[in-house]
């Protein structure tokens, strides 16, 4: 009975990481949409002392690395873009079930990464509208889909750290 219910969990798993890939795909683009349709472009609509709607595109990649490098850059930064969203996927459909904690993660990186890849292919840059600032340095302006790339990573790092630091724990123990 208990290997059928661990086989059941595991056939299911997947699917949560592409759920939420997909909510990240779907909120990040009407984000995005909204931002194109209301905003100025570099005009920022200020919400509080450090914290602005603005927005930019961005045809580089993140913090604008490439963004001058003529062009070539788009169909590199895609392409890379998709084997990532591809590795990440065919990891997706074969983590172990001691892994499970990473579907989530795996899911925000995965919809964050897509959300961006549609937007260089579609318009030849993402669309940034989201600005952090205080007094006069600013963060780089960013989106939804790199917010959900940062959490995604951020909670998949937690995870790795600890689940190491359990495992060596363990393995001491024993």
């Amino acid at each position: 009975m208990p290997e059928r219910d661990a086989s059941r969990s595991l056939r299911h798993r997947p699917w949560m990481g592409l759920l939420i890939a997909g909510i990240v795909i779907a909120l990040d683009q009407w984000t995005k949409q909204i931002a194109v349709t209301v905003l100025e472009f570099r005009d920022p609509e200020r919400v509080t002392s450090w914290f602005d709607w603005m927005l930019t595109y961005n045809t580089g990649a993140a913090f604008s690395f490439l963004a001058n490098a003529g062009g070539w850059q788009r169909w590199f930064l895609s392409g890379v873009a998709a084997c990532v969203s591809v590795a990440i996927l065919v990891w997706l459909f074969r983590l172990d079930a001691k892994d499970r904690g990473l579907v989530i993660p795996m899911g925000l990186i995965l919809g964050g990464g897509v959300g961006n890849l549609i937007d260089r292919v579609q318009l030849g840059h993402v669309v940034d509208f989201i600005s952090v600032h205080y007094q006069h340095w600013y963060w780089p302006a960013f989106n939804l889909a790199d917010s959900a790339i940062t959490v995604g990573f951020a909670w998949w790092l937690f995870l790795t750290f600890f689940s190491k630091t359990s495992q060596s724990e363990e393995a001491a123990v024993s």
